[in-house]
């Protein structure tokens, strides 16, 4: 095992960021979450736009990688470079076919350690939901197809909370109208209408729960950053509140 926190905070060599880039497929929770990852998160802002663009195409493509912990770890590094502004459009097309079509939503696992599809996919859709450049409304039809999609799976790990802050997010933008910022909360009330007496399935609690963190971001504003001081407003907050309350209210009676 390297201790890649060992390497200077600089721009590094190409040989150090290919072998930190592989090192983020190890199924060695410390080897790939405390050591690489900490590592090339620690380099990103700092690369050249071009060695920008070229990992996140590795990363982009790891949305087909064979092993779980190398796939879950791509949208956490890629909505790292999105954050710096570097973007391609081949991205959001490689993760869009990825994030609904994930089977494998364990949190954690005692020897892979942390997995998190969800929860680092919606990371990497907040990312993506803040860009000037993204179209806002897929990406909110984009995460309700992930909520949606049959599991078995219920959220254990945050992945609501993580889930709802990323549609939050993306529910800022100022060009979303007030029928786009509530039109991808439909596909929801469809299927909670067509719901039948007995167990809740899965993918149903865990769109209630991850709504229910959408009310309350779009009733107090969102912060784009974990702890930071900026509180941002859903321009139709309101809207999107009251739409919420409606769908839930059809899976949910309890909420009045």
């Amino acid at each position: 095992m390297t201790d890649w926190t060992a390497l200077p905070d600089r721009d590094p060599s190409e040989a150090e960021l290919a072998a930190v880039r592989e090192a983020l497929r190890s199924p060695d929770p410390v080897e790939r979450d405390e050591r690489a990852y900490s590592r090339l998160a620690g380099w990103i802002p700092g690369l050249a736009e071009e060695r920008r663009l070229a990992l996140g195409d590795a990363m982009a493509d790891r949305f087909g990688d064979p092993e779980i912990q190398a796939r879950t770890f791509a949208p956490l590094v890629l909505g790292r470079i999105v954050r710096t502004g570097s973007l391609r459009a081949e991205w959001l097309a490689a993760f869009a076919r990825w994030y609904p079509a994930e089977t494998d939503l364990r949190g954690h696992h005692p020897a892979l350690g942390w997995l998190h599809a969800v929860a680092h996919g919606a990371d990497l859709l907040g990312a993506f939901g803040q860009h000037p450049d993204v179209d806002p409304e897929p990406l909110l039809a984009l995460g309700t197809a992930r909520l949606l999609a049959p599991t078995g799976h219920v959220f254990d790990a945050m992945e609501d909370d993580r889930l709802g802050c990323a549609l939050a997010l993306t529910l800022t933008r100022p060009e979303l109208t007030e029928c786009q910022a509530v039109g991808w909360l439909d596909a929801v009330a469809e299927v909670f209408a067509g719901g039948e007496p007995g167990p809740v399935p899965a993918e149903v609690s865990n769109t209630l729960r991850t709504l229910r963190v959408v009310h309350l971001l779009a009733v107090r504003g969102v912060r784009p950053q974990w702890g930071g001081a900026e509180v941002r407003a859903l321009p139709h907050g309101a809207a999107v509140g009251e739409r919420i309350a409606e769908v839930l209210s059809t899976a949910a009676p309890y909420l009045g």
